[in-house]
C-alpha cells in the first residue's frame, strides 16, 4: 500500500512516468531493453519507417502478375496514355496499395489499444472475436437482405464489431476476480468459434452467398477499387486520428485502473472512447478486406520492443509498421504460389500463427 501511494503521488506530479514506475505486463521488459531509448532516436524511427512504408507502397504498384517497371508506374501517373500496364497500375494495383496500408495501420492500431485497456499481450481484434463478429454480421446481411455494396458492408462490419467487444467484455468480466486476461482471451475464443459457427451455417445453406464472399472471407486486399476505399476513408481517418490523441491516457490506464483513478482519470470515458475507435477500425478493415489476422496482435509487441511502453510513441509507430507489414505480405503473396495468388490473409497467418504460439508459451511459463 505504502509503495502503490508512493507511485501515485509521483504520477500526479508527472503523469508521463508511469510507463516507467511499473513492470506493465503488456512487455515485461525494463525501459532499457528496449532499441530506441531517447525521443531523437525514437523520430529518426519513424523518418526510416515512413520512408519504408512509401518505398513498398510504390513497389506495390510496380510488381505482380503483369510485368511493369518503376519507369512504367511513374509514366502511369504523370504521362498516362491507357496503355494495358498503366490501366493495370492506377486502376487494380493502386486501390490495392492503399486498402493494404489503411487495413495494416488500423488493424495494428486497434490490437495496441485493445492490449492497452485489457492488460492481456494476446488481445487483437482477431483473437477476441472482433473480425469473426464483423465477418458473420456481413455474410447475414449478404445472405438474408441482399447487401452488395461497399456503403452497406461498413455499417454491418461497424454493428458486428461492436456487438462483438461488447459481448466478449461482458462475458469475462463475470466472476468475482472480474475481467483478467486468461478470461478475456478465452471469452474471445469462445465468441469467435461461435460466431464462426454462425457464419459457417449461414454460408452451407445459401451456396450464392460463399460465391459472393468466398475470397473475401479469408481475408484479401486483390480486386479492390477505389470506390471501395472512399466510403471507410472517414472511418479510418477519425479513428487514426482519435487514437494518436489517446497516447498520455494509455499509459496511465495500462498500468492499472486503481492508479488511474487514484489520479483522476476518467476510466469509463477512456474505454468507451478507445472501444469505439476500435469498432471503427476493425469494422472498417474487416468490411473492405475480410478478416485479416494476427496483424493487430504481432505489430503493437514489435514496436514495444523498439520504442518501449510509451503510447505516445507506440500508436504512431504502429500505423506505420502495420502499414508496411501488410504491404509486405501483399506483396509477398503474389510471388509465393506464382502466377497465382495467394489471399494476403493466409500470409499474415503463416507470420503471426509462430508468434502467437511462441507468445502464448511464454506466457504460460511466467508465475
Amino acid at each position: 500500500m505504502n509503495v502503490i501511494s508512493r507511485q501515485t503521488r509521483i504520477l500526479m506530479s508527472n503523469p508521463d512516468a508511469g510507463f516507467e514506475l511499473f513492470q506493465i505486463p503488456l512487455s515485461r521488459k525494463v525501459p532499457n531493453s528496449m532499441l530506441l531509448k531517447n525521443n531523437l532516436d525514437k523520430s529518426i524511427g519513424l523518418l526510416v519507417s515512413l520512408t519504408l512504408l512509401f518505398i513498398l507502397f510504390l513497389a506495390s504498384n510496380v510488381y505482380g502478375y503483369a510485368n511493369t517497371t518503376w519507369s512504367s508506374a511513374y509514366n502511369a501517373y504523370f504521362h498516362y496514355n491507357g496503355s494495358n500496364e498503366h490501366v493495370i497500375i492506377r486502376e487494380i494495383r493502386l486501390p490495392r496499395a492503399i486498402v493494404a496500408t489503411l487495413v495494416g495501420s488500423a488493424l495494428a492500431v486497434s490490437g495496441a489499444l485493445m492490449q492497452a485497456l485489457t492488460r492481456n499481450p494476446m488481445a487483437s481484434p482477431g483473437i477476441l472475436g472482433v473480425n469473426a463478429g464483423a465477418s458473420f454480421f456481413i455474410v447475414a446481411g449478404v445472405a438474408l437482405l441482399a447487401v452488395n455494396s461497399q456503403g452497406q458492408f461498413i455499417w454491418f462490419a461497424l454493428a458486428g464489431a461492436a456487438a462483438a467487444a461488447v459481448s466478449v467484455y461482458l462475458v469475462s468480466a463475470v466472476g468475482r476476480e472480474g475481467m483478467t486476461p486468461l478470461k478475456l482471451t478465452l471469452a474471445g475464443a469462445t465468441m469467435t468459434a461461435l460466431f464462426a459457427s454462425f457464419t459457417s451455417a449461414i454460408l452451407v445453406s445459401s451456396e450464392g452467398t460463399l460465391d459472393h464472399v468466398f475470397l473475401w472471407l479469408v481475408g484479401s486486399v486483390e480486386g479492390r477499387k477505389l470506390e471501395n476505399v472512399l466510403p471507410i476513408l472517414p472511418f479510418f481517418l477519425v479513428g487514426i486520428s482519435c487514437s494518436l490523441l489517446l497516447g498520455r491516457a494509455m499509459n496511465v490506464i495500462s498500468v492499472g485502473e486503481e492508479v488511474a483513478k487514484g489520479l483522476g482519470q476518467n476510466t469509463l470515458r477512456v474505454k468507451l472512447i478507445s472501444l469505439i475507435i476500435v469498432v471503427l477500425l476493425a469494422g472498417g478493415s474487416v468490411s473492405v478486406a475480410g478478416p485479416i489476422g494476427f496483424v493487430g496482435l504481432v505489430i503493437p509487441h514489435i514496436v514495444r520492443s523498439v520504442v518501449g511502453v510509451d503510447y505516445r510513441w507506440v500508436l504512431p509507430y504502429c500505423v506505420l509498421l502495420g502499414g508496411i507489414l501488410l504491404l509486405s505480405a501483399d506483396i509477398a503473396a503474389r510471388f509465393v504460389a506464382f502466377p497465382k495468388e495467394v489471399p494476403v490473409g493466409v500470409m499474415t497467418a503463416i507470420i503471426g500463427a509462430p508468434f502467437f504460439i511462441i507468445l502464448a508459451r511464454r506466457e504460460l511459463r511466467k508465475p
